[in-house]
């Protein structure tokens, strides 16, 4: 030691109080450069190492990563074994720092852990089959489980106490804790109930109307499923709920390639009449129907031949309809039609009659499941029956409005009108 320090010492040594507090100012010195040292070398190591790797990538991107966490490590460890060498401390107080010191490493540990959980379910969530089996939530119940024995072993450590004598209390507040974990367990087993039979998936589409929820599953978590509805807007639903609530899961569609239609033209029942022979002769422009009149007019010409050589009534004669005409129609047009999925189920049928008027219902798939080209397809194809039934000589049913009340009531003035005039003439 050099000649010149001594007399400084020996000064120091005669005010302890003095002596002590540099002694810790000196030993907090050493544990922050420790802690910086660390975490230069052995953080910048660790990316060297893993930068390349997507686990390196994922700690890049994290700025409170496990390796910084665990870092922190190394400044409690100097202050718990310098605390002791520091003289004229209390010894309530060099325990306090060893309790404290000891208590942050179990914390440090934990979050550590929590961290590594956190990365296992980032570096899961990246392959392609992850949305089918998630396991945020069996990562969440072992946090839960490390965090309770780290709680236990904090709270031992900081009254200075074995964590056997906090378990062995447990057991008296076994049903307080069933109480307080019971959303948590009720979660648990519905996460299981999920996952093992493949109820949902992140990225199906769900639609739960008992709480406004109907879009897409963005993520499956312990306690809660979130899910972006169409309007952007967020519904956080508990677990639970999908094994206790019914709800309607769109995957089956979205799988099979094609989205079903399923609409009614209501017809105006008085507009349906027997083809005349004009009639019937102008529907042969249409391509679509030019097999299916021939085949018709073989089918019936057959039937009352046979009618009339068995001296029957011409009433009792069968005659084509306009209604059978255009719904033989609506089937071809939906077989030729691009946008029709020709691989599943395709009709078109009668409903029974309504006050709203007759039910023609379109039932088929499109080829597409995606939201924007179905509904343009669906449009597309009412669109044309709309417009194309007047070739038919059917009319669509709809309740009457203003307009028609005011047409109704124009034509009767008219025909009110030329009567008075009429009955004037007449008189006159």
């Amino acid at each position: 030691m050099p000649a010149e320090l001594s007399p400084w010492l020996d000064w120091l040594q005669e005010q302890p109080k003095l002596y002590a507090a540099l002694c810790a100012c000196l030993l907090i010195f050493v544990a922050w450069l420790a802690n910086w040292l660390v975490k230069a070398l052995l953080v910048r190591g660790v990316h060297r190492v893993l930068g390349a790797t997507a686990v390196g990538q994922h700690i890049e991107d994290n700025d409170q990563s496990v390796v910084r966490r665990l870092s922190n490590i190394v400044p409690a460890l100097i202050l718990s074994s310098g605390v002791k060498l520091i003289p004229e401390l209390p010894t309530a107080l060099v325990t306090v720092v060893e309790n404290v010191s000891h208590a942050f490493i179990v914390v440090t540990i934990t979050m550590a852990i929590g961290g590594v959980l956190t990365l296992i379910n980032t570096i899961y969530q990246q392959r392609p089959d992850a949305h089918r089996k998630p396991i945020k939530g069996y990562l969440q119940v072992v946090q839960i489980v490390i965090y309770a024995i780290a709680t236990i072993l904090v709270i031992a450590t900081l009254i200075d106490r074995s964590p056997l004598i906090l378990l062995s209390g447990l057991g008296a507040m076994a049903a307080v804790l069933m109480l307080i974990f019971q959303d948590t367990l009720l979660s648990l087993v519905a996460s299981v109930q999920i996952s093992s039979s493949d109820i949902i998936r992140v990225g199906d589409w769900v639609e739960m109307p008992a709480l406004n929820a109907d879009g897409d599953v963005i993520d499956i978590a312990l306690h809660t499923v979130k899910v972006q509805n169409w309007d952007k807007t967020i519904t956080s639903i508990p677990t639970k709920r999908f094994i206790s609530d019914s709800f309607k899961n769109w995957r089956g569609m979205q799988e099979s390639g094609g989205r079903r239609i399923k609409r009614s033209l209501y017809l105006d029942q008085q507009s349906v009449h027997f083809l005349n022979n004009e009639e019937r002769q102008r529907l042969y422009r249409f391509n679509l129907l030019e097999d299916y009149l021939v085949k018709k007019r073989q089918e019936i010409d057959e039937w009352n031949t046979k009618l009339e050589e068995a001296g029957k009534e011409p009433v009792n004669t069968r005659r084509v309809t306009n209604l059978g005409t255009f719904r033989a129609y609506v089937q071809h047009y939906l077989q030729r039609h691009p946008g029709i999925h020709q691989d599943m189920t395709l009709m078109v049928r009668q409903l029974a009659p309504t006050a709203e008027g007759l039910p023609l219902e379109i039932y088929c798939f499109t080829n597409t499941v995606a939201w924007a080209q179905y509904e343009g397809i669906q449009a597309d194809i009412f669109d044309h029956l709309l417009a194309i039934l007047p070739e038919f000589g059917l009319r669509v049913f709809q309740a009457p409005g203003g307009a028609d009340f005011r047409e109704w009531h124009d034509s009767f003035g008219q025909r009110a009108s030329a009567q008075l005039r009429q009955l004037d003439e007449e008189v006159i």
